[in-house]
Parts: C-alpha cells; structure tokens; sequence
C-alpha cells in the first residue's frame, strides 16, 4: 500500500481562523452511538469509520471530495469497513443550519438521499470564483433539489421548518463534546481516534479494529 501522507496539510487542524488545537485523546475505545446514524458500505461490515465534519469547514470538504474516495476503494468497497457522518457544526450559525437540513434530509428521505445531499453540498461549499457560499435555507433548499424530486424537497422543507433535525444534531453534538472532539475532520475507527499520518497507519487501524485489538 501506497506510503504517500493521507492528510494533506492542514486537513487535520481545527477549520476556525487557522487556529491549532491539540488535545490528548484516551487509546481506549470511545463509545459512540451508531444507531440511526447515516453510514455507507455494508451493514455487516466489522469496522466502524465515523467523521465529525463541520458543512462549512473547507478541510471537510477537501476530506469528502479527495480522501473519502480512497477510503471507499480500500476499505468500504471491500466489505472492511462502513463510514458513519457526524456532525460537529462549530464554525458558525450557517454550520447549525446546514447540519440541522441534513439531519431533516436524512429522518424524511432515508440514507440513500442523505448521502447524495451531502455529497453535492460539500462539492458546492464554494462556487465557481471560489467564494464562500453561506449556508442559507434557500441555498440548501437548492442543493437538495439537484438530487431530490420536487415532492421530496418541499417535504423536507416543511419537517426543516418544524425543526425536525434539532435532536439529531443536538445528538451529534452531544457525543461529539462528550468525545473532546474540537476540529474538524475528526476521524474515530472502532471508536478510537485516528492520529495517523499515511495510508499505512489509517489500514493498520482498521485491522486492528476488525481484531478487536
């Protein structure tokens, strides 16, 4: 396996005004909540992989849009392991309500569509002159008419305006200050948090996990 770096710098410091943040994490197994969470790969698989990103973070979005595919071929695809999205919306007001929208997208359409809704909006977090697209209803409600049908989007919207994500994002949030998790992307495997620095670490890990080690 390739032993070029897996983070690109920076992708693993905390995505606020460039400011580091570095904090002792326990080797001990974190205990994290799967269920009702939305997850790609096999269902069976014996590994799970979790990001805590932040929808206004630009390194989550270089995460998603770069690395997450690599993860896919080598570890998702091949039965090894599935890949769980948590939200840590930290950045700013347009972080609650992106994540608040995804947790609505995926309690009324289900896995499938959460998954094609927050893929196209990390890959629109910017637009073409490469300015910072704020997260407003109306800019997400666009996003997701894109991948959904417009019975599908207006459903959505009505449940988004009865704040019907709140509790799986306050979830999310809850798990995530109860893990110390303060940047983002922060990737757990088996509940651990990943430290690592190339392709190598990241598989040792997985196998690790999948022992039980």
């Amino acid at each position: 396996m390739s032993k070029k770096i897996f983070w690109i710098i920076g992708i693993i410091a905390v995505c606020l005004i460039g400011i580091i943040v570095l904090t002792d994490v326990s080797e001990k197994s974190a205990e994290l909540s799967y269920e009702n969470q939305p997850f790609v790969g096999e269902e069976s698989a014996p590994v799970e992989i979790v990001e805590f990103g932040d929808y206004k973070c630009p390194h989550c979005a270089e995460f998603n849009n770069t690395l997450l595919p690599l993860i896919h071929e080598q570890f998702i695809d091949t039965g090894k392991a599935k890949f769980y999205f948590m939200n840590y919306a930290f950045i700013s007001t347009d972080s609650t309500t992106a994540a608040t929208f995804a947790e609505t997208v995926y309690q009324e359409l289900g896995n499938e569509k959460f998954w094609d809704f927050h893929e196209h909006l990390f890959a629109n977090q910017t637009t073409v002159d490469g300015k910072e697209n704020f997260m407003s209803e109306e800019f997400l409600e666009a996003v997701l008419a894109e991948v959904a049908t417009a019975e599908e989007t207006e459903q959505v919207m009505q449940a988004f305006g009865e704040n019907k994500g709140k509790d799986g994002l306050e979830k999310d949030m809850d798990m995530a200050n109860s893990l110390g998790v303060n940047s983002t992307p922060s990737i757990f495997i088996g509940g651990k948090k990943f430290e690592g620095m190339t392709m190598d670490d990241f598989a040792k890990m997985v196998d690790e996990a999948a022992n039980g080690q």
